[in-house]
């Protein structure tokens, strides 16, 4: 093993990797700040009434709702960390101590990680559901507690491991340029484990997607193709599209500079984009409380009270208007026949 420069500054690393630490704030980093703090503050506030209406509603009480839940918490910790990382970053950067500035790094690791896998999770619970013909999943509560202390010791692993081992204080030919005390195997490795979860969840929707579309053509041919089954393929379209279009918006630009960064390459002008895409995944926290949780008509009338301070229960009408919605969770309710008798819900 080399040498390790466990008591040199930040501002030695980053001349290494060649990555610019500004003595004072520039336009472009008070533009970045200022659009940060607006995302991280939307971010908290958003995630935050997600996680009231929850907690509030009994309805809610279900493994899929336990999962949203959980991804609106990773969302405000993304939120948490993101601010952190405002009040941290231009001149600040280099009056960090490197345990400080791998702090700042492990809690935006950690809960972006948390965000993305608990996507993967909810892909999951819904394909469950779906092939079972169920609403919602009928996964025990202690398996879903479990699924989402999984999702978090994950999280933490990846991105605790920096701090203590992924570095490249001892070897600093493995330094990043986007991110300098760490090696590029580990920004490879992450932005690996993101494209595996987007092409899983792909898998997933698309298997969803052609079961429901072999359900519906079924129920077309005995019931002279009603337009209400022709509607249902369309908005299932529509919610696979919205979800994974709300990934590879926001996600794909910040993987591939990481990937670029991490495969070593030079020519690559990673450092001109880095800190607007890293603002973009960021919004993905945003984006995930709309697409999840604010497109759910029951979840909207919850918002409702509770922005308008009223403990008020729905009344049945709205309750069963709620209820025979074809618009539903981050999601298409769709309406499946079980054994060629009544039909039931499914929700994507």
């Amino acid at each position: 093993m080399g040498q390790c420069y466990y008591n040199e500054t930040i501002g030695f690393f980053y001349n290494n990797s060649g990555k610019e630490l500004s003595s004072h704030w520039r336009p472009k980093d008070l533009v970045v700040v200022a659009l940060g703090l607006t995302v991280s503050v939307l971010v908290l506030l958003t995630n935050l009434l997600v996680i009231a209406a929850i907690a509030s509603n009994r309805r809610f009480h279900q493994p899929i709702y336990y999962l949203l839940g959980n991804l609106a918490a990773a969302d405000l910790f993304a939120g948490v960390a993101y601010l952190f990382l405002m009040f941290h970053t231009g001149p600040r950067t280099a009056r960090l101590s490197l345990q400080g500035w791998f702090v700042r790094q492990g809690l935006l690791d950690t809960s972006l990680t948390a965000s993305v896998a608990t996507l993967l999770a909810i892909a999951v619970e819904r394909h469950r559901s779906v092939m079972a013909v169920q609403l919602h999943s009928r996964l025990p509560r202690g398996r879903v507690i479990m699924l989402i202390v999984g999702v978090w010791v994950a999280a933490l692993g990846l991105g605790l491991l920096p701090a203590h081992s992924w570095h490249c204080l001892c070897a600093l030919e493995r330094c990043s340029r986007m991110a300098p005390l760490l090696s590029r195997s580990y920004l490879a490795v992450w932005a690996l484990s993101s494209l595996l979860v987007f092409l899983l969840m792909v898998a997933v929707y698309t298997r969803i997607f052609f079961y429901v579309r072999r359900r519906v053509q079924r129920m077309s041919e005995h019931v002279s193709c009603h337009p209400r089954y022709r509607e249902t393929t369309l908005n299932l379209v529509k919610t696979v599209v919205i979800i994974l279009g709300a990934f590879v918006v926001c996600w794909t630009p910040g993987q591939v500079v990481l990937l670029l960064d991490g495969l070593g390459c030079k020519s690559c002008n990673v450092l001109a984009v880095e800190k607007y895409f890293l603002l973009l995944a960021e919004a993905n926290s945003l984006v995930n409380a709309v697409v999840y949780s604010c497109r759910d008509a029951e979840m909207r009338l919850t918002f409702r009270r509770l922005l308008c301070c009223r403990c008020l229960r729905p009344s049945t009408h709205e309750s069963v208007r709620y209820t025979a919605s074809t618009h539903t969770g981050a999601s298409t309710r769709i309406m499946l026949p079980e054994n060629g008798h009544s039909l039931m819900d499914s929700t994507l």
